[in-house]
């Protein structure tokens, strides 16, 4: 039975070719494993660059390895000598966190860090020196395609950096969100003010002529560019700040969600057509040069639908003319209810977002104390999405991410007793879920190596390399003696081994990626949760079965009553159905099984 099981299993992984052949474009969203990774905390390949190009101390560089908050020196080369570790992972599809060229430091005196994750853009076409040069992301995204590896960008439209000031407010002091109805566009400084803007129709109407009306940027703050930062904005529209909304700071809720500065980032007026047109031109570019395969979208609940509407199918012309027939562009709605995330699959037409309604899931109940009914529910929201499951099947899923923190932390805090190895036999666990459930599985660098981390944001953002950041050194990794003094890209590591073995699996089983999806057993405590996905084409069913609690798990599990026979695939599968349309399931303590159906 054993060498049965391995020669099957064998047999899955040599089928796998086809994913990683020359054919790479032919494949669709849902057939992708996604590896997901800041370039500054990846690798450093080349030291040269790590000040990118700039001199003084780290207030002027941004170059600070042993500070969370600063440049670590990680770049694109380091990427390109990886692809190997990378592609051995079994993911297929590599999302780089932004690599344009970034405002190095911002922040009030004595708060400063550094643009390392990539999301403070003055130069919206270029790379970052700090990660290398265009030529070095050209040879990147080159090697990635010869090897059937796609390429992801992560853009941003929402913001630019922090350069635009108000006249209204002291260096670093903080500006409160001034609305439409108290500070309309057409008075200056509110509705007693001087007239201004003759003719402005307001925000709701996007045509040209209606913004040729909108000539001063004054009704809520008087915003002003400082003379030395005039031009550091490129294409150079953006120094302009008509723009830009200039309200003051987002409350994240209301007109501000859209309108405000997100933490002092300078807030971009998307509703203007001079914008949308500018946006589509940039990141058209992007895909004219790179031949890049999707865009990942920043805070894209930030910024108003009829801009999407525009921009995405701008994008999936611009790609298809490039010879690039499944451009996969998946926006970040940070909100983890599932009916808020399909709102702006029906309203922004964003094809997809980032399911963080699954990363909630799985965090409540494999490193929570939740029913396994919670998955349950959360599929039951899929026929919200614009084409229903068709669309839930394209969404990125994800257990842990750069900003909310990582798996085993969320393990950690929910176990607080929990030994070394039953967190990590949960973060496998949940990285079983993620590979085997609908949707476009999503890996984050380090998670593979047993990293922890000690919160979000900052906190759950080790390097990889060889780090020299206290708080890095001082965390205890899983799965292994090492610590992160020495590079981590150990591909023993039975973290990596793991979600190998899924991701072959994966790739080599269509009903994993393209199959429709049933719930067939759930409760409302730990325990079993089953669900069978069934082959696109010949409709033959698989079984995975999860065991979320401490306590071995027997139990009888409804399958199509054409199921009679199984093979494993993972685990210890019945060979045979107990009964039409019954097969017993045993489970171990947090573990899992993957059961094909036998031809």
């Amino acid at each position: 039975m054993k060498r049965r099981r391995l020669l099957a299993l064998a047999a899955l992984l040599l089928s796998t070719a086809p994913l990683a052949a020359a054919d790479y474009r032919q494949r669709l969203p849902e057939d992708e494993t996604i590896y997901f990774l800041l370039p500054d905390r990846f690798d450093n390949a080349d030291p040269s660059n790590d000040r990118g190009g700039l001199t003084g101390d780290r207030l002027r560089t941004g170059f600070d390895p042993a500070d969370k908050g600063f440049y670590h020196g990680g770049d694109l080369k380091g990427v390109l000598r990886r692809l190997d570790y990378i592609q051995g992972l079994g993911v297929t599809a590599l999302w780089v966190a932004p690599i344009f060229r970034n405002k190095a430091v911002q922040g009030p005196a004595g708060h400063e860090s550094a643009g390392y994750h990539g999301y403070w853009i003055t130069d919206f076409t270029h790379v970052d020196p700090h990660f290398g040069s265009d030529a070095d992301f050209k040879a990147l995204v080159d090697a990635a395609h010869a090897r059937g590896l796609k390429v992801y960008m992560d853009i941003v439209v929402n913001h630019t950096a922090d350069v635009i000031r108000y006249r209204e407010c002291a260096e670093g002091q903080a500006c409160p969100y001034r609305s439409r109805a108290d500070y309309p566009y057409v008075r200056r400084g509110g509705v007693a003010g001087e007239p201004i803007n003759a003719g402005f129709a307001g925000d709701a109407d996007h045509s040209l002529a209606n913004f040729a009306h909108l000539t001063r940027p004054d009704y809520a703050y008087t915003p002003y560019v400082p003379a030395a930062e005039a031009h550091e904005k490129v294409p150079d529209w953006l120094n302009d700040p008509i723009y830009y909304h200039n309200r003051g700071d987002s409350t994240f809720a209301g007109e501000s969600s859209t309108m405000g500065d997100f933490s002092g980032l300078d807030d971009v007026m998307t509703e203007n057509p001079r914008v949308v047109a500018g946006f589509i031109d940039i990141y058209g570019g992007w895909i004219d040069r790179f031949h890049v395969d999707g865009f990942r979208i920043d805070t894209a609940r930030h910024v108003n639908p009829e801009f999407w509407q525009a921009f995405v199918p701008a994008m999936e012309r611009r790609a298809r003319a490039a010879g690039i027939p499944n451009f996969h562009i998946f926006g970040e709605v940070a909100v983890p209810d599932a009916a808020t995330l399909a709102e702006h699959s029906r309203v922004d037409k964003l094809p997809a977002v980032l399911d963080f309604a699954f990363a909630k899931a799985a965090a409540e109940i494999v490193a929570g104390k939740a029913g396994t009914d919670l998955f349950e529910r959360t599929f039951a929201a899929d026929p919200l999405y614009e084409h229903g499951f068709a669309t839930a099947n394209e969404l990125p899923t994800f257990v842990s991410n750069h900003d909310n923190g990582r798996f085993a932390w969320f393990v950690k805090r929910g176990f607080p007793q929990a030994s070394d190895e039953e967190v990590m036999r949960r973060v496998i666990l949940a990285h079983a879920m993620l590979l085997t459930l609908r949707g476009v599985p999503t890996i984050y660098a380090g998670d593979e190596q047993g990293f922890v981390g000690t919160g979000n944001d900052q906190d759950a953002r080790e390097d990889q390399f060889a780090s020299r950041t206290p708080l890095y050194l001082d965390q205890k990794l899983l799965g292994t003696d090492a610590t992160h003094a020495t590079a981590r890209f150990d591909t023993e590591h039975p973290i990596y081994r793991a979600i190998a073995e899924l991701a072959r699996i994966r790739a080599a089983t269509p009903a994993l990626r393209r199959g429709t999806q049933i719930v067939r057993a759930a409760g409302d405590r730990p325990g079993l949760l089953a669900v069978s996905r069934f082959d696109p084409d010949t409709h033959r069913e698989v079984l995975i079965a999860f065991n979320t609690s401490t306590a071995p798990i027997e139990a009888q599990v409804e399958v199509d009553t054409a199921s009679s026979r199984f093979v494993s695939l993972h685990g210890a599968c019945a060979p045979v159905a107990s009964a039409p349309g019954s097969v017993r399931v045993t489970l171990a303590p947090l573990d899992y099984v993957i059961c094909n159906r036998a031809p």
